[in-house]
């Protein structure tokens, strides 16, 4: 019985990067002496276990024979004639395909994934990468968490695969699992890229995919064309935070549905942009956290461009909504996706244009920190209203009104 640690802790280690889970692979075991040791089975289809003390996932060595055309159908050979060699050529990219020996430190590295690492190269290991189309989302999504480049070959597998229908064989809730990983990453627009190569954007989002058709004035919009300007964005918010990288990939999207015979001006591309992407976002069955704000940020991301005094109502009005979502950071997140909305464009400096956004968001800081506080705080005369709209003297959105203008009169102060 032989145990090494194999996978993402290896690769990551190898990076210099912060390892956060062990995965162990058992060479020379069986089920029945993984029990005897007090190591807990939890897999269902192939035998993992869970070490009595730390709780780490140990597996035994197998083969992996294909069954079926989705990623979990799948025959698995195990036992103590399996070798590590063997367990390795079932593994998808070569990064994770290293192994480490616990007792001596020495890696064993079948297929060169030590140069790939040094190379930032995300290299497939054998045909059986075809076996399973979920490993096309791993690619893009490792392409974006890890920062490498897909080798050409890796490619042009994957573009095989997704003409194969690779993703009809995959869940809905599976596709967003890797989806998110790579939304939390701030190279994010490597998977936007990759999935775009390999026809993967097609598929998951045909209206992101069709922004490369859209053009874009090359006065404001030297990249030409929206899809470039989206690909600078997420470049420029460099964000970690999944639920602003998708509002920075769709803020743009209405643009497909403005006036063709107007373009490339794109008026009210913001309003248009909301029923579109909250057909996207239900169709791809993104959680409550991303309805919430991503059409909010695409109606008002066009805000900054106008001088505060012209837009004080709707920025108190804005402040109201951005100030009942505290808890799940949507000023921060709107200011994030708007700064990368201005810094999206192939432009050499943003100096003059990262002025006036801290302007904007020093005073939009300033209304959400007024309507924060208790309403009677900036509102003079607030239980009269209150009063008043009990009785029906007054509604609601006249009372909005004495707010909106409560808070821009403490403003002038």
């Amino acid at each position: 019985m032989q145990i090494y640690k194999v996978g993402g802790a290896v690769r990551d280690k190898i990076r210099k990067q912060k390892v956060n889970d062990n995965d162990y692979v058992v060479v020379g075991s069986t089920i029945e002496e993984m029990t005897s040791l007090g190591y807990q089975r939890v897999g269902k289809s192939f035998p993992v276990f869970l070490h009595p003390k730390t709780k780490e996932e140990y597996a035994l060595a197998r083969r992996d024979i294909k069954t079926g055309l989705t990623h979990k159908e799948f025959r698995f050979e195990f036992g103590k004639d399996i070798t590590l060699k063997e367990d390795a050529i079932r593994r998808d990219f070569t990064c994770n395909a290293i192994y480490e020996d616990i007792q001596t430190g020495e890696l064993i590295d079948y297929h060169n994934g030590i140069k790939d690492i040094k190379n930032k190269t995300l290299r497939h290991i054998s045909e059986h990468f075809s076996d399973d189309p979920l490993r096309v989302l791993r690619a893009c999504r490792f392409s974006a968490t890890l920062n490498f480049d897909i080798a050409p070959e890796t490619l042009d597998l994957c573009k095989k695969m997704v003409k194969d229908g690779a993703l009809s064989h995959l869940s809905k809730s599976r596709i967003f699992q890797e989806l998110e990983k790579a939304l939390s990453s701030p190279y994010f627009y490597r998977f936007v890229e990759n999935a775009r190569k390999i026809g993967l954007l097609k598929d998951m989002f045909p209206e992101v995919d069709n922004l490369w058709n859209v053009p874009e004035r090359e006065d404001y919009h030297p990249e030409k064309n929206t899809g470039e300007h989206t690909i600078l964005a997420l470049k420029a918010g460099k964000s970690a935070d999944s639920v602003v990288n998708m509002a920075i990939l769709l803020h743009d999207i209405g643009k497909n549905l403005t006036d063709s015979n107007k373009w490339p001006s794109h008026h009210h591309h913001e309003t248009l942009g909301i029923e579109l992407a909250n057909n996207i976002l239900k169709r791809i069955g993104a959680p409550n956290k991303y309805k919430e704000f991503i059409p909010f940020a695409i109606e008002h991301h066009m805000l900054y461009h106008h001088q505060i005094n012209m837009i004080q109502k709707e920025l108190v009005n804005i402040a109201i909504t951005i100030s009942e979502h505290q808890n799940q950071n949507f000023l921060e997140r709107y200011l994030a996706v708007l700064k990368a909305d201005m810094q999206g464009r192939a432009i050499d400096s943003f100096d003059k244009q990262l002025r006036e956004f801290d302007v904007f968001a020093t005073h939009l800081n300033k209304v959400v920190k007024i309507v924060s506080l208790p309403k009677q705080e900036y509102i003079p005369g607030f239980i009269e209203y209150i009063n008043k709209l009990k009785n029906k003297k007054i509604t609601k959105q006249q009372l909005k009104e004495i707010e909106i203008s409560a808070v821009i009169e403490k403003l002038l102060v």
